[in-house]
């Protein structure tokens, strides 16, 4: 996730991009939302998110702004990418599941970027 920074200007999108690729791309399988699914309840599959968390999607948040506020923008950035994972791979709704990839990333995208960024 780290090679995915580049500018600011258009992170929200880059981050949206690359969490399709590893949920829908050639190297995808169903592994991570059997995780997710596993993760509310069952301790060690929470653990292992939090792991992913924590090695993943925070070192990158946290180089885009001020470090105070790093784990903050990070765990926003989280609910909206496992909110995402959650209805389209686990939940399988109709109208996310069914939406195009780049409409995913054109209307997630900008929340994602307030988020990493820490802008309101």
């Amino acid at each position: 996730m780290a090679g995915i920074i580049g500018d600011a200007v258009h992170v929200g999108e880059r981050l949206v991009r690359h969490f399709l690729a590893l949920w829908e791309g050639p190297q995808a399988d169903m592994a991570m939302a059997v995780l997710l699914r596993s993760a509310a309840s069952n301790e060690a599959s929470a653990q292992q998110m939090q792991d992913i968390f924590t090695t993943q999607v925070m070192p990158v948040i946290a180089k885009l702004g001020a470090r105070a506020s790093a784990g903050r923008r990070a765990g926003l950035v989280a609910t909206q990418l496992l909110g995402l994972a959650l209805c389209r791979y686990v939940l399988r709704l109709p109208p996310i599941a069914q939406m195009k990839q780049e409409d995913i990333v054109k209307f997630v995208g900008p929340t994602i970027q307030r988020y990493a960024l820490g802008s309101a």
